[in-house]
C-alpha cells in the first residue's frame, strides 16, 4: 500500500491522464477514419462526375490516369455493357457497376466504387478498400501522434506541480522535526495554502499547550524542591538535637519534634503527589455516576479524629439523591483537602459545616463553611496558586497546596471553586458540578 501522498497523487493523476488520453485518442482516431472515408468517397464522386461531362478522355489525361501509382481505376462502358475504356489493365477489376456509392469484391479484393450514367455511357471510378484504409489509418495516427507525444510531457509537468504544491507540507514537517522539549516555538504560519494553514494552527496550539505544561512542570519541580528543602533541613536539625540530647526528657522532646517534622514532610510529599496526579494533562480515570453524599460522609469520617482533637464540630446536610459524573477517588481527594483546610485553620472549639443540594439549574452545589479567620477578598484568587497560604493562616500548619489541588480536580470535573465569607464568620468554599440525568 502506497503511503506517500505525492506518489498516490502522481499515480492517480497519471492513471486519469492515461485514461483521458486513451479515450481522446480513440475518439479522435475513429473520427479521423470516418472523416477520411467521407473524403475519399467525395473524391470518387467528383472524379466520376467530372468525366461524365467529357465527350472522351484526352490522350494526355488517359496517360496520366494509367499511372500505376494512382490508386483510382476508371472504367467506362457503353449503355449495352460493352467496355469502352479502362484507365489501366487490372486482373480483378469490378466488371459491373452500381450507380452511386457501393462496394464490390472481386477475387477477394474489396473495392469502393462510384458509378454514374451520362450520354449513353456508364462511368465507374473504383478504389481498393485496403488502400483507403491504410491512407485513412496513417492520417488518423498522425493526428493522434501529438497527443501521444504530449502525454509524457504532461506527466512530467504534473510531477513538478505536485512537488511544488506539497512543498509547504515538507516545510512544515521540517519545522516540526526541529522542535524538541527545549524549543517549542510556534511554527511559521505565513504564506501557507488554505489546506495547510489549519494544520499549522492546530500544531501551534498543541505546541503552546506543551510549552505551558512543560513550564508548569518545571515550575512545579522548582517549587517542590524549594518547599522540600525547608522540612528536610528541619528534620536534619531535629535528628541532630536527638543525638545531642543530654537526658531522657530532652531526648523525648527532641524525638517528639522529629516525629512532628516527619509528619509535616510526609503530608507535604502526599500533597505534592496528589497535585501531580491531578495536574492538567495527567491521565484521568473515566467519569462515572457518583453519589456525592457518600463521598462527603467518608471524608468526614477520616477528618473526625483531627476535629475531635481540636474540639471542632463537624456537620453535614446532604441530598442523598444527587449524583455527579466523576472519579470518586479524585472527588474524595478534593473534598478531603477542603475539609482538612477548614479544620486546620478553624480555632479550637470552632465549627465546620458541609451542605450539598441542587441549585435548580442542573448543578449540584457543595458548600464548605468554617468559623476560622477566613481569607481577605484581595487574596482569594492568589491562594489557588501552589505553595501560597493566606495571611490568616496563623499557627496552622500546611503546605499551601490544598486549594490548588482542589481547584485542579474541580476543573477536571467541569466545575470551579469560589471563595466567599461564611455565615459562621470564616471562609466559604462553594463548588458547582453538573448533575447526572
Amino acid at each position: 500500500m502506497v503511503s506517500s501522498i505525492r506518489t498516490r497523487l502522481m499515480l492517480s493523476l497519471l492513471a486519469a491522464l492515461a485514461l483521458v488520453a486513451g479515450l481522446v485518442g480513440a475518439i479522435t482516431y475513429r473520427n479521423q477514419l470516418s472523416g477520411f472515408e467521407d473524403m475519399f468517397d467525395y473524391q470518387l464522386r467528383q472524379m466520376a462526375l467530372s468525366l461524365r461531362d467529357q465527350g472522351e478522355i484526352p490522350r494526355d489525361s488517359a496517360a496520366a490516369l494509367n499511372d500505376e501509382d494512382l490508386d483510382f481505376v476508371i472504367q467506362i462502358w457503353s449503355i449495352d455493357g460493352r467496355g469502352v475504356y479502362a484507365s489501366r489493365v487490372h486482373r480483378n477489376l469490378p466488371t459491373r457497376t452500381v450507380l452511386g456509392l457501393a462496394e464490390a469484391t472481386v477475387d477477394g479484393e474489396r473495392w469502393r466504387t462510384f458509378g454514374v450514367a451520362a450520354r449513353g455511357r456508364v462511368i465507374q471510378v473504383a478504389q481498393p478498400v485496403r488502400i483507403r484504409q491504410r491512407l485513412a489509418a496513417d492520417a488518423a495516427l498522425r493526428s493522434v501522434l501529438p497527443l501521444a507525444v504530449s502525454a509524457p510531457l504532461m506527466a512530467a509537468l504534473l510531477w513538478w506541480l505536485i512537488a511544488s504544491s506539497l512543498k509547504p507540507l515538507s516545510r512544515v514537517a521540517s519545522e516540526v522535526r526541529a522542535r524538541d522539549v527545549s524549543t517549542l516555538q510556534p511554527l511559521p504560519a505565513d504564506h501557507l495554502p488554505d489546506e495547510v494553514a489549519p494544520l499549522v494552527q492546530s500544531l501551534n496550539a498543541l505546541l503552546a499547550r506543551l510549552s505551558e505544561a512543560m513550564s508548569g512542570q518545571r515550575a512545579f519541580v522548582a517549587d517542590a524542591a524549594h518547599e522540600l528543602r525547608s522540612p528536610l533541613t528541619a528534620l536534619k536539625l531535629q535528628a541532630q538535637l536527638v543525638r545531642r540530647a543530654g537526658d531522657e526528657a530532652a531526648r523525648a522532646q527532641a524525638i517528639e519534634s522529629l516525629v512532628s517534622g516527619v509528619d509535616r514532610a510526609a503530608h507535604l510529599v502526599e500533597q505534592l503527589l496528589a497535585l501531580a496526579r491531578h495536574e492538567p494533562g495527567a491521565p484521568a480515570e473515566p467519569l462515572v455516576p457518583v453519589v456525592l453524599a457518600d463521598v462527603l460522609r467518608r471524608v468526614l469520617a477520616d477528618a473526625a479524629p483531627l476535629a475531635e482533637a481540636k474540639g471542632t464540630t463537624l456537620s453535614l446536610h446532604a441530598d442523598d439523591t444527587l449524583r455527579v459524573p466523576g472519579d470518586a477517588a479524585a472527588l474524595a481527594v478534593m473534598v478531603r483537602n477542603l475539609v482538612d483546610n477548614a479544620v486546620r485553620y478553624t480555632p479550637a472549639g470552632g465549627q465546620v459545616g458541609l451542605s450539598l443540594q441542587a441549585d435548580g439549574h442542573g448543578h449540584a452545589l457543595l458548600r464548605v463553611d468554617d468559623s476560622g479567620p477566613g481569607i481577605a477578598p484581595g487574596e482569594r484568587e492568589r491562594v489557588f496558586d501552589r505553595f501560597v497560604r493566606g495571611n490568616g493562616a496563623g499557627e496552622a500548619t500546611g503546605s499551601g497546596l490544598g486549594l490548588a489541588i482542589a481547584q485542579s480536580i474541580a476543573r477536571r470535573h467541569g466545575g470551579s471553586l469560589q471563595l466567599d465569607r461564611s455565615p459562621a464568620g470564616g471562609l466559604r468554599v462553594a463548588l458547582r458540578l453538573t448533575r447526572c440525568g
